[in-house]
């Protein structure tokens, strides 16, 4: 075997759990982590994730000079990258997989390289706690709904061998092999909008932890419930750090078992971790999943093209306070409270009747948990069109959704600062308030606030209607 391992890192910044990693430093003397940035993957695509990816690989390589392992950064495509690796370099390279339809047709391809290359390789189990082909039904068809595929997921991942405890062994000393390298920073988006994200979030390993622990002694309990009140920190908001692998599902799950007591907090948080393995087996199963409507007969749905509207969406400045706060705070902090995330949704694809495609698009470039199995499903799941979906005339309102999980409007005003003086009473529908206490107050709907793009009622009517469309044809 070659003196130099090259372990190829990609959805995996971390020590701890790490197949690939711990198998290269096993078995060679020299061990050199490379990332390959491929702009193309996120160039007006991904710009917040643009952060946390020149974050990840930041702290990622401190941690790893611990080991004497170098983390070397290259720009360019992968497939290019490889090509130029011979036989004479007597390197060998490992990785872990990622579960995208175009990734997994991508590593074939890179594989047939080092096979005609004579690079020694070899891929390991990637962020996940099945194999997506090991959970189907007993005739060996996919699950196209949740409960039946987790209740066999589930069993499957407790009745499976445990993983290895995958250990790091410091190498004799650190090397170089590639050249014309680029640093963290040159990853960075150009707009200084990122900036801000550096006042809500730590980017490391030790952090994912860290949050994990916290989750297990003091939030786990309530979650259940405490999950739903955007307000408060009542989710675990380590969505982020299993999307880039500071931590694996795995090791989630391993400390969550450990739990003396297991409550219904306790069993609503693995039911996500589910909820991420099932999006995973769609795309895979089903990967038009990735390129529009799963149920066809929405391809005849009636969308409406309004910019005007999908903007003010964008902007949080609809009209409806809870929207808004929600939209305003994933520009901010580049995370959305999941409760939120389906009001939004639900007010986009229903109340204006755009497209779930725009929203989704939407969120894939302000989301620093995004991910492309889960937002695909999540936005399917709310526009009815997906495998699992919710009903189409499941219309969230969003007063009421406001009155129900932000009763006092403390999410609201902490996002909709122009609101801060209205009473509780109407926080959810500020246009409500007589004009005399609006100009009291200082807040005029209209001016201080946008007035409600749509009425609630009219637009409920009218995407029910067009739901109805469908079923005519």
């Amino acid at each position: 075997m070659s003196d130099i391992g090259v372990v190829w890192i990609r959805e995996d910044f971390r020590i701890e759990n790490n197949a690939a990693l711990s198998f290269a430093t096993q078995n060679h003397n020299y061990v050199i982590a490379l990332y390959i940035y491929n702009n193309f993957d996120y160039d007006n695509k991904r710009e917040a994730q643009k952060w946390w990816l020149s974050k990840s690989l930041e702290i990622f390589k401190k941690d790893l000079s611990n080991y004497k392992i170098n983390l070397q950064i290259l720009k360019g495509n992968e497939l290019d990258v490889f090509s130029k690796l011979k036989k004479k370099d007597k390197i060998s390279i490992y990785w872990n997989k990622v579960y995208e339809p175009d990734v997994i047709a991508k590593g074939k391809k890179i594989r047939d390289i080092f096979l005609k290359n004579e690079i020694n390789f070899k891929y390991f189990k990637g962020n996940i706690l099945n194999e997506f082909q090991e959970v189907t039904k007993n005739d060996g068809t996919p699950f196209k709904v949740f409960t039946p595929f987790w209740r066999n997921a589930e069993q499957k991942y407790i009745n499976s061998t445990p993983n290895k405890d995958y250990k790091i062994k410091k190498c004799i000393n650190s090397k170089l092999f590639f050249k014309n390298c680029i640093e963290p920073k040159d990853i960075l988006p150009k707009k200084n909008w990122f900036k801000k994200f550096e006042n809500y979030w730590e980017v490391s390993e030790k952090k994912s932890k860290n949050i994990l622990k916290n989750l297990l002694e003091n939030k786990i309990k309530e979650y259940g419930s405490s999950r739903d009140i955007p307000s408060i920190e009542g989710t675990s908001k380590l969505s982020p750090y299993i999307k880039h692998g500071q931590i694996h599902v795995g090791t989630i799950w391993k400390k969550c078992n450990e739990l003396k007591s297991k409550g219904i907090g306790y069993r609503k948080y693995i039911n996500e971790l589910g909820w991420r393995e099932f999006s995973h087996s769609l795309i895979n199963y089903f990967p038009e999943f990735l390129k529009g409507n799963f149920r066809k007969e929405f391809d005849r749905f009636p969308w409406v093209k309004n910019e005007k509207f999908l903007k003010a969406w964008k902007t949080g400045m609809t009209g409806y306070p809870i929207v808004d706060a929600g939209m305003r705070e994933l520009y901010e902090t580049g995370w959305m409270h999941n409760r939120i995330r389906m009001v939004v949704g639900s007010f986009l694809v229903k109340h204006l009747r755009i497209n779930w495609t725009e929203g989704e698009k939407h969120f894939r470039n302000c989301l620093l948990d995004f991910n492309k199995a889960n937002n695909v499903a999540q936005w399917q799941w709310v526009a009815g069109c997906g495998a699992d979906a919710a009903p189409y005339f499941r219309i969230f309102n969003p007063i009421l959704q406001g009155e129900k999980f932000d009763k006092d409007g403390i999410y609201v005003k902490k996002w909709v600062t122009e609101l801060n003086k209205v009473p509780n009473k109407f926080i959810h529908k500020p246009w409500e308030m007589e004009l005399q206490y609006q100009e009291a107050i200082k807040t005029i709907i209209g001016k201080d606030y946008p007035a409600p793009i749509v009425v609630h009622e009219k637009a409920r009517e009218s995407a029910l209607n067009a739901f109805q469309s469908l079923k005519k044809k």
